[in-house]
């Protein structure tokens, strides 16, 4: 174009038609162009635009797939969550029941051990107790023996036959009316 620029500014006639033939690049864009056309006729342009298309759909089919998985990890993660949670205040009020249960054990033992202590206190007071009646049984047993070796002995010393029979006479006397 530019010859036809310099051949017109320099008051030349030029054919435009012998200028384009003459014009390496106007058979560059004819091939072009050509090249096009064919393309076209053979049906590429449909086929690169259907393949174009499949893959869109594959793309949004990806993109919609995602978007659900995503959308079930979230609902996933929600569930978890929410066990956990659950799981925790379990644990919680586990731990809550275990403390009351030891506390109450506690306070059983406790009440247990001071009943068994009150138990072998009175046991230990009783035997004691029983101790001190036997030991003064015992002395009252001893004491009366001692009294009664005492008296027989005096008796015998100061008192004559004739008034030991006396004695003893009356005793089985007031023994045999006792026991009628």
């Amino acid at each position: 174009m530019r010859i036809a620029e310099d051949a017109h500014a320099a008051g030349e006639s030029v054919d435009l038609v012998s200028y384009l033939l003459g014009d390496p690049s106007f058979y560059a864009s004819l091939a072009l162009v050509v090249f096009f056309v064919l393309l076209g006729a053979m049906g590429v342009f449909k086929t690169i635009g259907k393949t174009l298309d499949e893959r869109a759909d594959a793309i949004k089919n990806e993109l919609d797939e995602a978007k659900r998985l995503r959308e079930e990890a979230a609902e996933m993660l929600a569930s978890y969550q929410r066990k956990q949670r659950e799981a925790e205040s379990e644990a919680a009020a586990i731990v809550d029941q275990a403390k009351a249960e030891a506390k109450m054990l506690k306070t059983e033992a406790r009440k247990e051990l001071t009943e068994r202590l009150e138990r072998r206190t009175a046991m230990a007071e009783q035997r004691i107790a029983q101790a001190e009646a036997q030991a003064a049984a015992e002395v009252k047993a001893a004491a009366a023996e001692l009294a009664a070796a005492a008296a027989e002995e005096i008796l015998k010393s100061k008192l004559k036959k004739t008034d030991l029979n006396k004695i003893v006479d009356a005793d089985i006397k007031s023994v045999g009316d006792r026991l009628n």
